[in-house]
């Protein structure tokens, strides 16, 4: 009883009925069979048959947590954003690491990119910066993702991983070899989430107060260093614990040893955009740090987690094309892509009014005409007009938020001369990753796990995918491709043939 007397809050249903029996189903008797007219047991477990929303199609399998964003640097030259107007200034953010291709119960250690998006609560709107642990894509044009995924994904008739699907789709889109080198090395193995770094991975462009843009990427370097897992060690990690970047980082936030990252920017102008012997907007192509040097912005870091996983992290949604003022889009084909694509995940999965469940919500002012629609919970406008113009409210567009318009490079639209000189080259930065980027321990991890990975192609067209994927490593960098044909156990003579006789995609 004076356990009783300490507890202050009521068992109640969903309604708010208080209830007093929450164990035992009403039956007919001791062991009689049980009543169809005990409410709280259909509630009870028809809550429960429901509570999987569907996961995430891409990057299902994740953790997070919140924290600040401080300035440290003045960039107000670039733009007017105020989350950038103040040295000192701190923000409050959300920030999500996941794995891509696994499903929401597949072990943390994968080899796989990870994915790095932050949801930034500014006075300006929400910003969400949503990108990966690399600097590029495996593809450079959204209308091939939903095909690549799918090879990430499970064979449609053994409904299992397949590493000829994988290295069937990289071998005929060779635009895919940056990332699949970044992949193959200990990089695509990272000792959970605090020890790697983050990049926005696109071109963004940023606007200041005078109208003036220009074209963006950002970055954020870990302050924890660098850590990977080798192959073996991811490996071994998984069966021991397949949780293991979840629970690295809510250790570390409870023990007070807070994740930080250095967010950086490159700029590039648009004449010198107009110069580059690449093209700057490709996802598969990197801007050399010789060239376009890294400039200190600010200071991210990880201080709270979340209370509740599944309302702050499984139903927190991410969109590209939430930006603010002073932040803008680019050319970028993937992230014009995802400007749509996005959002229309996070409506299918969470419902039309996803922007109001709390964690996504903007804690500032939203005023729209915006209705109804599947769970609406904020009042739904209450007896406001829900049209615009109207001469009932005072909501009105504020015209210093107009940007400039857009200069775009041709008026003719078509699917097939897409390509300017220097865009089908595949080969030159994966060669420079190998040879520069890379040292000779990466080099040798790098080449045995692309052995152990294509060792697994089996089927009748084994030969032919090897063969083509071989093609790809010898034109990046010739040690590189003899490495992995030596590996394979594949006859060199038969490879320098093939090449021969075919033209780099």
């Amino acid at each position: 009883m004076s356990n009783e007397k300490n507890k202050t809050h009521k068992l109640t249903t969903a309604s708010g009925r208080p209830y007093a029996e929450n164990e035992n189903t009403m039956s007919a008797g001791h062991r009689g069979p049980l009543l169809l007219q005990d409410f709280i047991l259909h509630e009870k477990m028809a809550h429960f048959n429901r509570e999987r929303i569907p996961e995430r199609v891409v990057h299902a399998k994740g953790t997070g947590a919140f924290g600040t964003f401080t300035v440290t640097h003045d960039i107000s030259q670039y733009t007017k954003a105020k989350i950038f107007n103040k040295i000192g200034k701190q923000t409050k953010l959300l920030l999500r690491f996941s794995t891509v291709g696994g499903e929401k119960g597949s072990a943390d250690t994968e080899r796989d990119p990870r994915g790095f998006a932050i949801k930034f609560y500014t006075e300006d709107g929400n910003w969400d910066l949503v990108g990966n642990n690399t600097p590029v894509f495996f593809i450079k044009d959204p209308k091939k993702f939903g095909d690549f995924i799918h090879t990430q994904k499970r064979d449609p008739r053994t409904n299992c991983k397949s590493p000829a699907m994988m290295w069937d789709f990289w071998s005929l889109n060779p635009e895919s070899l940056h990332q699949v080198l970044i992949l193959m090395s200990d990089r695509g193995t990272p000792h959970g989430y605090r020890h790697m770094d983050g990049f926005g991975s696109h071109t963004f462009s940023m606007i200041n107060d005078k109208n003036e843009s220009i074209w963006v990427k950002f970055h954020f370097k870990t302050l924890q260093g660098i850590k990977n897992f080798t192959n073996d060690d991811a490996a071994a990690m998984k069966g021991q614990d397949p949780d293991f970047a979840q629970r690295d980082l809510v250790a570390a936030i409870d023990n007070k040893d807070f994740p930080k990252w250095a967010m950086k920017i490159q700029v590039m102008t648009k004449e010198q955009a107009e110069k580059t012997p690449f093209n700057p907007f490709d996802l598969s192509k990197v801007w050399p740090h010789s060239d376009f040097p890294l400039l200190d912005v600010g200071t991210l870091e990880l201080n709270e987690v979340p209370k509740n996983y599944f309302a702050q992290v499984e139903q927190s949604a991410f969109a590209p094309a939430h930006v603010v003022d002073g932040i803008s889009y680019s050319p970028d084909k993937m992230l014009q892509g995802r400007l749509l694509s996005y959002p229309d995940a996070h409506r299918y999965r969470l419902g039309v009014n996803y922007e109001q469940i709390p964690v996504n919500k903007c804690p500032y002012a939203i005023n729209n005409y915006e209705r109804d629609g599947h769970m609406r919970i904020d009042g739904n406008g209450e007896d406001a007009p829900n049209y615009f113009p109207n001469s009932f409210d005072d909501i009105y567009p504020d015209t210093s938020y107009k940007e400039a318009p857009m200069q775009l490079d041709s008026n003719i639209a078509d699917w097939y001369d897409r390509n300017a000189p220097g865009d089908d080259d595949h080969y030159t930065q994966p060669g420079l990753l190998f040879t520069k980027a890379m040292n000779d321990y990466d080099r040798h991890n790098l080449v045995s796990n692309i052995v152990g990975a294509m060792s697994g192609i089996e089927g009748p067209k084994k030969d032919l995918i090897i063969n083509r994927q071989l093609c790809h490593f010898f034109r990046a960098n010739a040690n590189l491709g003899m490495a992995v044909a030596k590996g394979l156990g594949v006859d060199i003579d038969t490879i320098m043939a093939e090449m021969k006789h075919t033209q780099p995609a």
